[in-house]
């Protein structure tokens, strides 16, 4: 299907992230459960959480544009998940592990914190004000997950992976 208007350039990138919110669903899900560090593998269930309401917010954008929900495929989310994936087949060392969660979550947060940025724009620019504020929201708390992992990421033991 063509895109040649802001509406359904809109409506496109909507449905990407609708995508990408799915498949980190059960992505986060798998962190918390590969991490054995317990203050992680919270932020991991907590983001989770967040998450799902990341996907409400964006059904309830659909429907104030009059489309039903709908995923576009999302190569940048799959990248990511499958870069995960590859790194996790080599069997590491769990906290090696541990911190790798960490910044693969910390990439997917760039781009989740991307592409709300760019919708919420676009909502903007279109007058989309509810929509704008729904999505200004989740930007908002991809920011806030973002701002915890750099923290748990800054803060962890380097000493215990040390030579």
């Amino acid at each position: 299907m063509p895109v040649n208007t802001l509406e359904e350039l809109f409506e496109h990138e909507l449905q990407d992230i609708y995508f990408a919110e799915h498949e980190l669903l059960d992505v986060l899900e798998e962190l918390a459960e590969q991490t054995e560090d317990e203050e992680i593998a919270q932020a991991f269930r907590d983001h989770r959480e967040e998450t799902e309401h990341h996907v409400e917010r964006v059904e309830q954008v659909f429907d104030m544009i009059g489309e039903p929900p709908e995923e576009a495929e999302c190569k940048g989310i799959e990248g990511l998940v499958e870069e995960h994936d590859q790194f996790m087949n080599r069997s590491p060392d769990q906290a090696i592990a541990d911190v790798y969660n960490l910044t693969a979550a910390q990439k997917t947060e760039h781009y989740e914190i991307a592409a709300y940025g760019n919708l919420a724009l676009l909502a903007d620019r279109l007058g989309m004000d509810e929509a704008g504020d729904l999505l200004h929201e989740n930007l908002e708390e991809e920011e806030d997950a973002l701002d915890t992992l750099a923290t748990l990421t800054e803060e962890h033991d380097y000493a215990q992976l040390m030579d």
